[in-house]
């Protein structure tokens, strides 16, 4: 389900206030793959409630480049809130997910291997109220640039 940053802190305060753990990651989530969804399901094991921050259109390009992203941020944000792991979905579109993470206050906060404590950004802001940083493998040869280097290879030895 998507949810505004407007909404998002009194979700996670009422759910909270139930018992839930929530557990946060964020991401592109451009051209959804086998990797993306075991990320997701790992992530989601780490507590009750899943809350994915996608990255805004504007903000994909601005990490990836001008000719991403593949997907538009609604389409994005309908795939991934259709899987069993990811219960809420919001839009943000800062460089980092500092601001969001501060809305949210996750328990648990996830992010893929490829990143350490010392590189990730956000880590500190979860450590300075007691919250978790956990890494998940990343699955082998399983990325969206991957893919679509898959398809403009194709398409090459179509044409050619």
């Amino acid at each position: 389900m998507l949810i505004s940053q407007n909404d998002i802190t009194d979700l996670c305060r009422i759910l909270r206030a139930g018992g839930a753990r929530i557990v946060f990651t964020n991401g592109c989530f451009d051209i959804l793959h086998a990797g993306h969804v075991r990320y997701l399901a790992k992530a989601k094991s780490f507590g009750d409630v899943l809350v994915l921050g996608l990255n805004t259109d504007a903000s994909v390009r601005e990490n990836k480049g001008p000719t991403r992203p593949i997907n538009s941020e609604l389409d994005r944000a309908e795939v991934v809130g259709a899987l069993k792991s990811v219960d809420y979905v919001v839009l943000f579109g800062e460089k980092t997910a500092e601001s969001i993470i501060a809305k949210v206050r996750p328990d648990v906060y996830v992010k893929g291997g490829d990143y350490t404590l010392d590189t990730l950004p956000e880590a500190k802001i979860v450590q300075s109220y007691g919250g978790r940083v956990e890494f998940v493998d990343l699955v082998a040869g399983r990325s969206t640039t991957n893919v679509i280097e898959k398809i403009r290879e194709e398409m090459k030895g179509q044409r050619g």
